[in-house]
């Protein structure tokens, strides 16, 4: 884990003021990384990677919300005197998935069958006592702001230089660092990013399980379908039945392999 950045801002965090750590505009000026016309890259403290993670959850980029609840974090820490590697720790966990998106992650990875090869009973373990066998994190690590909104996958990350210099120089540490683990990506830019790494020969294909619905509520009538809670003769049409079947079953195919 590499913890340059954090040295380098961990004093920017602990001088932030309260108006700051809610989100004022001077936040994001002290925190930039870098800039390229309408896009900016602000530091946030989502260094931490758990070892011991057997599977990896993939997002797109932190939102504002999970950035300012990570610096929070991090301010708190930093103020109790809590080492690097704590604080680090502490500011990941924060918020990591949380509210709606969970319950439909934790369904979804259960309906390809991770928890059995975990050894757990549900995947809603992952969040509670079996913490220690994931790892949250996004293939774009530091928050990524388009005319000051968060990124949602334009422009293209594996097109745009700035953006592909932060993908390759960051997310490929996480890659790197856990050799066994398996990545499973939240979405279709996310898919597409790892695909652009695994071309590059900077990741291995095989390690990537693609195919899940985002869990996003936005994407409730997928998600319901390919959990079996929802009939065929229910759909509307713009939820194609046969293309989730066959992405479950290539998944679940696929996890029983890791086996």
């Amino acid at each position: 884990m590499d913890k340059s950045l954090f040295r380098r801002f961990a004093s920017v965090i602990r001088s932030l003021s309260a108006n700051e750590l809610a989100g004022a505009p001077s936040l994001y000026e002290k925190l930039t990384l870098a800039e390229q016309g309408s896009l900016r890259v602000c530091y946030a403290p989502f260094e931490y990677i758990n070892p011991k993670a057997r599977v990896v959850l993939v997002g797109i980029t932190p939102g504002r919300t999970q950035m300012l609840n990570a610096l929070k974090e991090a301010r708190r820490q930093l103020d109790q005197g809590a080492a690097d590697d704590t604080v680090l720790r502490e500011a990941k966990a924060t918020g990591a998935f949380s509210g709606p998106m969970r319950p439909n992650l934790t369904g979804l990875l259960d309906a390809v069958g991770i928890q059995r090869w975990l050894g757990i009973d549900s995947c809603s373990e992952l969040f509670e006592s079996a913490a220690h066998l994931v790892q949250t994190t996004s293939v774009l690590r530091n928050p990524v702001f388009v005319d000051g909104e968060n990124y949602n996958g334009v422009p293209n990350m594996t097109k745009n230089p700035l953006l592909r210099e932060q993908l390759t120089a960051y997310f490929t540490e996480d890659v790197a660092a856990l050799p066994e683990a398996v990545f499973v990506p939240l979405g279709g830019k996310v898919t597409e990013a790892l695909h652009f790494l695994a071309d590059k020969g900077l990741m291995d294909r095989a390690r990537i399980l693609d195919g899940l619905p985002h869990p996003s509520g936005a994407n409730a009538e997928r998600i319901a379908y390919f959990l079996g809670r929802k009939s065929r003769h229910e759909l509307s049409a713009k939820t194609n039945p046969d293309k989730l079947e066959e992405a479950r079953k290539n998944l679940q195919q696929r996890v029983l392999a890791l086996a």
